[in-house]
């Protein structure tokens, strides 16, 4: 309920911000400059540029704590650019219409650049070449929609998802040598990032002594409620899973305890980290003697670097030299490295550690 209440707010705050800023802004479009006539703004970061601008930021989804700490996060970055004087937000509340309209709303209200979660992948491609064809700066990133930079949108400002899953694949078959059955759950169907993190685990787990069980993977959309009722029901399906594959590891914490219901230890876990799921492990792992966790940093500023790269294009700075984000692996309870298992009891579980945003700050997020 607090999370929903804190995006609320933020959308309404935005709002009024668009209201009182139109005037100014609704004239312009893709003001870039290319990097070849980049013009950093004095005492600002080299990716803001001296053309004033407006900002949108959408999600095809916000309704859980990772994607209001990434929200903050690219609200955080945008303010670092002086020139950037209006901030939107839409939350596509996982329906597909209502992001697609919200990227319409925000080319109509005439927004200079928009960054945009596209969790739908290639059902969003539309939409987002319209808005780049229509002049803004449109910036998908994450999620693969698709389509080609330059030619559908400025650019794609991806994770590197296939080594997350050359990583989770690695741990497997080191601390799994033996083979096992591996439960592999994700957001949306058809997801790229799904799609990049198999691959990735593929390419390590060639031998046929390693088996995908279930739909993979499990649809879940990253919503917490969702993937308690799919894991659940898997729990009940299949006696013997040996490892669960996950890229939202707190979502994962309201169902472990089904193993325990069941007679069963939980199994290892790679996945992605998150303050609940680290004191989740320290608190069940005595009990549970299967239970081993490793986890990638989840990547919450896979925002800043979209945010960096729109806002140049848009008021004239210097691009980012990089367009994929790079999450480094963040925890492992056998190996310890390159960090034993985190958790802050005296901070709420929705927070992420491995994000750049200070952990109070982000407890700060979640208050009324």
């Amino acid at each position: 309920m607090k999370r929903r209440k804190t995006l609320a707010m933020l959308t309404m705050t935005a709002a009024t911000a668009s209201l009182a800023l139109a005037g100014c802004s609704s004239t312009e479009t893709n003001t870039g400059s290319t990097p070849d006539d980049a013009t950093p703004l004095a005492g600002a970061p080299s990716w803001c540029g001296p053309n004033e601008i407006s900002l949108g930021l959408l999600d095809g989804f916000g309704g859980n704590s990772w994607r209001l700490v990434t929200t903050a996060a690219g609200e955080d970055e945008a303010k670092k650019c002086p020139s950037v004087t209006d901030y939107q937000y839409a939350d596509g509340q996982g329906d597909t219409q209502k992001a697609i309209s919200d990227i319409q709303g925000m080319v109509a209200k005439g927004v200079n650049a928009i960054v945009v979660f596209p969790d739908a992948g290639p059902a969003m491609l539309p939409a987002l070449r319209s808005a780049y064809k229509a002049g803004v700066v449109t910036v998908p990133y994450r999620v693969d929609p698709g389509g080609e930079d330059g030619v559908d949108y400025d650019a794609w400002i991806g994770a590197d998802f296939v080594t997350d899953g050359e990583n989770w694949g690695n741990w497997i078959k080191t601390n799994l040598p033996d083979g096992g059955n591996i439960l592999f759950i994700s957001g949306p169907k058809g997801n790229s990032q799904a799609t990049d993190e198999l691959k990735g685990m593929k390419s390590v787990l060639t031998d046929p002594k390693y088996v995908y069980i279930g739909e993979t993977p499990e649809v879940t959309n990253w919503d917490p409620a969702l993937t308690q009722q799919v894991l659940t029901a898997d729990i009940a399906k299949y006696p013997k899973i040996d490892v669960i594959v996950s890229d939202f590891g707190p979502s994962l914490v309201g169902a472990l305890p089904a193993f325990e219901k069941s007679g069963r230890s939980i199994p290892p876990i790679v996945t992605s980290d998150g303050n609940s799921l680290g004191c989740f492990f320290e608190d069940n792992k005595a009990n549970n003697p299967d239970f081993q966790l490793m986890t990638v940093a989840t990547g919450n500023d896979n925002v800043r670097l979209a945010v960096q790269y729109a806002v140049a294009k848009a008021t004239g700075g210097e691009l980012p030299s990089d367009t994929v984000f790079k999450a480094p692996a963040f925890e492992d309870s056998v190996s310890g490295e390159p960090s034993a298992v985190q958790c802050d009891k005296d901070l709420p579980g929705d927070i992420y550690l491995s994000a750049q945003m200070s952990p109070e700050d982000q407890a700060a997020l979640l208050k009324d």
